[in-house]
């Protein structure tokens, strides 16, 4: 496999003769561990005349929503450009005055609300009507591209970790998305995409051959980004998703959550390709620096079969039915947007919330497949609700338990993202005109 970096007879030829922005970050590497900068800097032809980064900074070193400045670069001698700060997402026209092409090269990790792409298309935006050309060398998805799940984004919940109506898992590589984008946006845009080559749908990360470079501070290893499409939903919520830990999106937790009772609960649930542990963590900064939590450690059994965002769903759903006195939907405001809930902005609709808050008050646990008509119908058991309880250490039952006879009151959330899974493969259906690779 050729990433589009390592093709330099695809795109040098597409910036001989202009000034370039270089958008990129640490993980944009080749087989060897030279960066995108190392081969720019040489100017065969062009002139590098300035570094852009995205959400992390150029050289990847800032925490999630930490606001990045602008900097002259003490290594390289290039000023670094920040696209990601209040009042400035795209590049403004004094900085595209100096540039005639824009190359980006970042390793995305497959999800809608990554920001890699919302960087991307915020580019295109401000380039369009304009000479600037944009050369984006693509990279695999490493969650492959047949495989597609959750909300198509609603655009009253277009923000900076929804920037385009893609599913959340969008089976995409950033090549596609950026042909995808602008044609659906109506964007006159001189785009040149450098393909992969010997790159197919079906391979995820591991079938690359690539080690691992982690392409933002929480995504150390190939595993956090095959959850991440589901676990990052937690940043919704006032639960732990991992950061401040060496594991973050692979475990989850609070100091008022019971290990083993929410790993029994969820393991109940019969999520196809994962198993959850009990384990225990204190993060040393964001949620709840410093304190214990009690949480659980996502397993993933098989890769081919596990559904992270149906899976990150039912972990909030679980952990909002077991804890009702303590868990919390996020009310501050989330990448730049401030009245719309950050949960809401991460499905990309506020239906998911909306029938996470309307499950039933009824004793049962949850049964990780849609039930039957008989199971629809069958009478509740007479176990104590667990909303009653106080999300307990050691307190009463207060985690869903179903007994013979009674009903899935997860029954309408499985059916709703039954629902989103279809449109999905719909909305799948339709980019197969933007796909550069074959399955």
């Amino acid at each position: 496999m050729r990433l589009g970096l390592e093709r330099p007879d695809r795109w040098e030829p597409l910036i001989r003769g202009r000034r370039v922005a270089l958008l990129s970050h640490p993980a944009a590497v080749d087989r060897h561990g030279r960066m995108a900068l190392d081969y720019l800097r040489v100017e065969d032809g062009w002139r590098l005349v300035a570094l852009w980064g995205a959400e992390h900074g150029f050289w990847g070193i800032f925490q999630d929503m930490e606001t990045v400045g602008d900097a002259p670069d003490p290594w390289v001698g290039r000023p670094v450009y920040s696209l990601y700060r209040e009042g400035r997402l795209r590049p403004p026209v004094d900085l595209l005055r100096d540039v005639d092409a824009v190359v980006f090269d970042m390793q995305d990790v497959g999800s809608r609300y990554y920001t890699f792409i919302s960087t991307l298309a915020h580019v295109l935006d401000a380039v369009a009507g304009t000479d600037c050309r944009v050369v984006v060398l693509d990279r695999p998805n490493p969650l492959g591209g047949m495989v597609v799940e959750g909300p198509v984004l609603e655009p009253a919940y277009r923000s900076f970790v929804g920037p385009h109506a893609v599913p959340v898992r969008h089976g995409l590589t950033v090549g596609e998305f950026a042909r995808l984008y602008g044609t659906e946006r109506g964007l006159s845009v001189d785009l040149h995409v450098v393909p992969l080559q010997g790159w197919r749908r079906r391979f995820l990360w591991p079938d690359t051959g690539r080690r691992w470079v982690n392409p933002s501070p929480n995504m150390p290893q190939w595993t956090a980004a095959l959850v991440y499409p589901g676990m990052c939903l937690l940043e919704g919520t006032n639960v732990s998703e991992g950061r401040g830990t060496t594991r973050p999106f692979e475990q989850f937790g609070a100091p008022w959550v019971h290990p083993v009772e929410l790993a029994e609960s969820l393991n109940a649930l019969g999520l196809p390709g994962v198993r959850f542990q009990p384990t225990a963590f204190r993060p040393q900064f964001h949620k709840y620096a410093g304190q214990v939590c009690g949480g659980v450690f996502v397993h993933v059994t098989d890769v081919r079969r596990f559904r992270p965002f149906r899976t990150g769903v039912a972990v909030v759903a679980t952990l909002r039915w077991m804890y009702p006195e303590t868990f919390r939907w996020r009310t501050e405001p989330y990448e730049f947007v401030a009245d719309r809930l950050a949960f809401d902005l991460l499905c990309g609709t506020s239906a998911i919330r909306e029938t996470i808050e309307a499950l039933p008050d009824v004793p049962g646990r949850p049964s990780g497949n849609r039930p039957s008509a008989a199971q629809k119908a069958a009478p509740t058991s007479s176990v104590p609700s667990p909303r009653r309880g106080e999300g307990r250490r050691g307190g009463t039952a207060s985690r869903p338990s179903i007994e013979a006879g009674s009903a899935d009151p997860f029954a309408l959330l499985w059916t709703l993202l039954d629902r989103y899974d279809r449109q999905a493969r719909r909305w799948q259906s339709r980019s197969r005109a933007f796909w550069l690779y074959s399955p």
